[in-house]
């Protein structure tokens, strides 16, 4: 689930080198209403809806928006970009958070992360579980956020399912290497000793580097550095942020969201390795890449 609609929502577009056109109404009803180009928008919230317009950094087009509505509130937008419309649509099922089923962990819509120039929208959250003993034991919740400009990267895979997209590991890839910032952030629902949470992370991370350079196992040590003699209690949060596909920064809280970098890991090796572990072939969590791949579907509708 996507979750970014807002009671006060800001919109960025670059200058004006983009012809844009932004097409919002609003009625208080179950209804739908039909509007150019063949789009709708779904409002089931009497709260007035701001938008202001900036100039951004980026030579893109970038909206960023952030729930702050009622159960429900659907949005749909479109603009006109170079010739090409796009629609996006998101949905937000409370205010400002959607809840991992499984594990009934919340993730914030919209967050900013330590090191991240710009907030990033949730795409997807799912768990990690471990077998013990024949029975399955929820270790983690997950959730994925994106800068919501990758769509504009996106765009060969318009129009396919949730599950061509789910098993189109080139997408995927196409996201893992786009320069747009990208976090994850892991919530665990139980506690873990450190050494264990590393020990388990790096079993899945090593098959995925074939031969090691001295850069990857340096950005392994100082990776494994972050967890050792580090209890992991209950509630506590772990923030993986790729700035560029080889850049990494890792920070980690056991009282509610880092603020700060616990270690900035550069290894291209070790950046595509681990986001492979997460979104690749053979995820941990193949439930966080079936949501995720669920919202790039509505994206690219």
């Amino acid at each position: 689930m996507l979750g970014a609609v807002a009671a006060s929502t800001s919109l960025c577009f670059s200058p004006s080198t983009y012809s844009t056109r932004i097409v919002v109404l609003r009625r208080i009803s179950n209804s739908t209403l039909a509007l150019n180009n063949g789009h709708s928008f779904l409002l089931l919230s009497a709260k007035p809806m701001h938008f202001s317009s900036h100039k951004s950094s980026r030579r893109q087009p970038h909206f960023l928006a952030q729930a702050a509505a009622s159960s429900g509130m659907q949005l749909a937008l479109s603009w006109k970009m170079n010739n090409a419309d796009w629609g996006i649509n998101f949905k937000a099922v409370n205010a400002e958070y959607v809840e991992e089923p499984a594990t009934n962990v919340k993730f914030q819509t919209s967050l900013s992360f330590p090191g991240c120039s710009n907030s990033l929208t949730l795409f997807g959250t799912g768990y990690r579980e471990k077998v013990f003993a024949i029975i399955g034991v929820k270790v983690y919740a997950a959730g994925l956020y994106l800068d919501q400009s990758i769509a504009l990267e996106l765009n060969a895979w318009k129009g396919q399912s949730k599950e061509a997209i789910q098993g189109n590991s080139s997408l995927f890839e196409t996201i893992f290497q786009s320069s747009f910032e990208k976090s994850l952030q892991i919530i665990l629902v139980r506690d873990v000793d450190g050494k264990t949470f590393w020990d388990a992370l790096s079993d899945a991370i090593s098959p995925r580097i074939q031969q090691p350079t001295t850069t990857d196992e340096t950005a392994l040590t100082t990776f494994r550095g972050v967890f050792l003699d580090r209890p992991l209690k209950k509630g506590a949060i772990i923030i993986l942020t790729w700035l560029n596909p080889s850049g990494l920064l890792v920070s980690v809280s056991s009282n509610g969201l880092p603020s700060t970098m616990d270690a900035t890991i550069e290894s291209a090796n070790v950046a595509s390795a681990l986001f492979n572990v997460f979104l690749g072939d053979s995820p941990v969590s193949p439930s966080l890449k079936a949501s995720v791949a669920e919202s790039l579907s509505k994206v690219l509708k």
